[in-house]
């Protein structure tokens, strides 16, 4: 997936209260005999089930197909998801992270994550933000009377901030996986921006 410094991500959000919302909803199993890693493919498979009926057709009353919630992220549209608690339950398929970066979102806000594919996350450069259980409902109902409700996240402070209310909380990250977005890195990149370090370590 594409690598890219991460900052503050201010945008609007797709809301997708979906409690123990597992991989196999985020990207169904038969994707994952597929070898490409075009994100535009994986994108397309995100959440495919529930957006698409047998015949293909997308089904009118999921979220992601409502008009005001229908256009993929770009230009800062949407590049943030409210999911419901205990997000990306179920196998650890990488590929779900893959669907959620190759769709174009930024950000999955939570009161939970799945511990696995938090990480998963992390590694395709996307930011799993935990928040309290009332503070998630605050940004449901925000987004329920306002569909152009405003969120930023503030990686270089660890806070999220819902902007029609002006609240925020603070969120924890792992100071290597905040290093590693903030710069760009991949776990590769990361060592070999360290390698004269590594280098002189085991001479000595």
């Amino acid at each position: 997936m594409a690598k890219q410094k991460f900052n503050i991500v201010r945008s609007t959000c797709i809301p997708i209260a979906i409690d123990n919302n597992n991989t196999d909803n985020i990207i169904p199993a038969r994707y994952l005999a597929f070898t490409t890693r075009d994100p535009k493919f994986y994108g397309d498979a995100f959440m495919h089930d529930l957006r698409y009926d047998a015949n293909d057709k997308p089904i009118a009353d999921f979220v992601m197909n409502k008009p005001e919630f229908s256009a993929a992220p770009s230009e800062g549209i949407h590049e943030i998801i409210v999911g419901g608690k205990n997000w990306g339950s179920g196998s650890s398929r990488e590929h779900a992270a893959w669907a959620i970066a190759g769709y174009g979102v930024r950000v999955v806000i939570s009161s939970s994550f799945a511990d696995i594919h938090r990480n998963n996350l992390l590694n395709c450069f996307v930011l799993p933000v935990i928040v309290t259980p009332e503070f998630q409902a605050e940004l449901f109902e925000s987004i329920d009377k306002d569909p152009q409700t405003v969120v930023t996240v503030d990686l270089p402070n660890q806070t999220v901030t819902n902007e029609a209310t002006g609240h925020s909380e603070r969120f924890e990250i792992n100071g290597y996986k905040k290093y590693c977005l903030e710069n760009a890195l991949d776990d590769i990149d990361f060592l070999l921006e360290n390698q004269d370090k590594i280098v002189a370590w085991e001479q000595k």
